[in-house]
Order: C-alpha cells, then sequence, then structure tokens
C-alpha cells in the first residue's frame, strides 16, 4: 500500500443531495431521505414514473457548470432527484446502480430542456456537453435513499454483457 491506500480498491460514490417536486410547476424539495417506489419513482415526485423514474446529477459535474456560467445556483435548480458524488455516471448508462437501498436501471442522459435557460442564461448548453445534465433510470427495486448513503455500479450489466474491466487508480 502506497501513501495508506489500496490502490485496487475503487473509491466509494455517495448519495449528497435529495429532492423530489411535488407537482408542476412547483418548486424542487430537498429531503434528507426518500422512499422509491417500483415502477414509479420517488414517493412526492409524482411527475417521476417508469424510465424516468429517478434523475441523477453529478456534484462534480454541476460544479463545472456553475464556475463557468460564474453561478450560483443551487443542484436543485437542474431538477434532478438525487445528487452523486465521486461516480462518473457515464459508467452508469446501460448497468445497474445501487443508490442506498434501491436498484435502478440507468437508462440514458436526462437532456437539458429549455427550462433551463429560464433558470440561467447559458444553462442548457452548458448541461448539454459531456452528461453534465445527469442520468435517468427506472427503479427496479424499491427502498429507501438517503443523504450520505452509498452509490455503486453492480457487477452484471444490463443485457448480460460483460462488465468493463476496472483499472486501478493511482
Amino acid at each position: 500500500m502506497i501513501g495508506g491506500s489500496n490502490p485496487w480498491q475503487r473509491p466509494m460514490a455517495e448519495v449528497h443531495g435529495i429532492a423530489v417536486r411535488p407537482g408542476d410547476g412547483e418548486d424542487m424539495v430537498e429531503t434528507l431521505e426518500q422512499r422509491a417506489v417500483t415502477g414509479a419513482g420517488l414517493v412526492g415526485d409524482p411527475r417521476a414514473k417508469g424510465r424516468r423514474g429517478l434523475t441523477l446529477l453529478s456534484r462534480e459535474k454541476w460544479l463545472d457548470v456553475t464556475r463557468e456560467l460564474k453561478v450560483d445556483l443551487p443542484w436543485y435548480a437542474r431538477r434532478a432527484n438525487v445528487l452523486v458524488y465521486g461516480l462518473d455516471l457515464k459508467q452508469t448508462i446501460g448497468r445497474l446502480i445501487r443508490v442506498g437501498d434501491i436498484i435502478v436501471k440507468i437508462w440514458g442522459e436526462t437532456k437539458p430542456c429549455g427550462l433551463m435557460d429560464e433558470i440561467h442564461p447559458g444553462l442548457r448548453d452548458a448541461l448539454s456537453l459531456d452528461l453534465r445534465g445527469g442520468v435517468h433510470g427506472e427503479i427496479m427495486y424499491p427502498g429507501v435513499v438517503r443523504l450520505g448513503d452509498p452509490v455503486t455500479i453492480m457487477e452484471v450489466p444490463l443485457g448480460g454483457a460483460q462488465p468493463a474491466p476496472e483499472t486501478p487508480t493511482p
């Protein structure tokens, strides 16, 4: 071991924020924990369902966007449900991930809509690059997600394909 860390162990990602939108036109509401329901999404977010039952946003990518735009916006302005830290969302597409107690099938990128430019000019374009708008998925196994919960990519990707080999981090 060099520097007290195991180079073969992947750093753990975690939940840094949870939010729901109670209804159309309503502001997002942050919460410390939320129950997720199969076939729907987070309880308290009635628009979430099916393949868009849960949306995830990378904390690192959000910070890049706000720095570039020189604006201080809360992460939930993106209207995502879960803010994650330490996870490359590109690696999750087509895979199953565990977020706290729940298992989510990640279907694809969450494309930013025109509403983003109403929140701040240029936000939509800034989110359109490099998966900065996040990903969306379907709740496959219900449960509760809590602030600080681990987020992990499960071993078997969708469709029975073999997972990409992991490389040790220096």
